[in-house]
C-alpha cells in the first residue's frame, strides 16, 4: 500500500471516529435532555425522538465502525428530511434557517457511505468471530 492511501486510510477513520461521535451527541441531547438541551424529546415523538434515535444508534455505529456504511446512508437520509421538512420552508439557504448542522451531517455522513469506515474500524476486529465458510462452499461453482 502506497503511504498516501495508508494515510487517506487513517485520515478516514479519524474523520469517520469524530462525525459519528458528534452525530451521536446530537442523539443523546434530544432523547434526554442534557449537553445544552432544556427538555428531552416526548418519547415516540414524530419526528424529533425518532430522529435522535436515529442519530443516537447511527452515530454509535459510525463511531464505532460497525455497519457504518449503512448507518452513515441512514444517517444522511435522516438529515436530509430533517433539512427538507424543518429547514427550508424556513429559508432557502442554510445559514439563513439554521440548517447548518443538518446539511454538515447529511453530506458527510454520505461521503463516509461511499467512501467507508477507515481505520480503526470495529467490524474488522469482530470479522474472526463470524462463521467461517466450509471448503466445499469456499469452491466456486460452475
Amino acid at each position: 500500500m502506497h503511504r498516501l492511501d495508508a494515510a487517506r486510510d487513517y485520515a478516514i477513520g479519524l474523520f469517520r471516529i469524530v462525525i459519528g461521535f458528534l452525530f451521536a451527541c446530537h442523539g443523546v441531547k434530544t432523547l434526554f435532555g442534557v449537553l445544552g438541551a432544556h427538555d428531552p424529546a416526548p418519547a415516540g415523538a414524530w419526528p424529533g425522538w425518532w430522529a435522535a434515535l436515529i442519530q443516537l444508534v447511527a452515530g454509535v455505529l459510525v463511531l464505532l465502525g460497525i455497519g457504518s456504511r449503512l448507518a452513515a446512508l441512514l444517517g444522511s437520509g435522516s438529515m436530509a428530511f430533517a433539512y427538507f421538512t424543518v429547514h427550508l420552508p424556513k429559508a432557502l439557504f442554510p445559514i439563513e434557517n439554521g440548517g447548518e448542522a443538518a446539511a454538515m451531517f447529511c453530506w458527510t455522513l454520505l461521503i463516509l457511505a461511499f467512501v467507508g469506515p477507515g481505520r480503526f474500524a470495529l467490524a474488522g476486529a469482530l470479522s474472526p468471530l463470524r462463521p467461517r465458510e466450509s471448503r466445499v462452499d469456499a469452491v466456486p461453482r460452475a
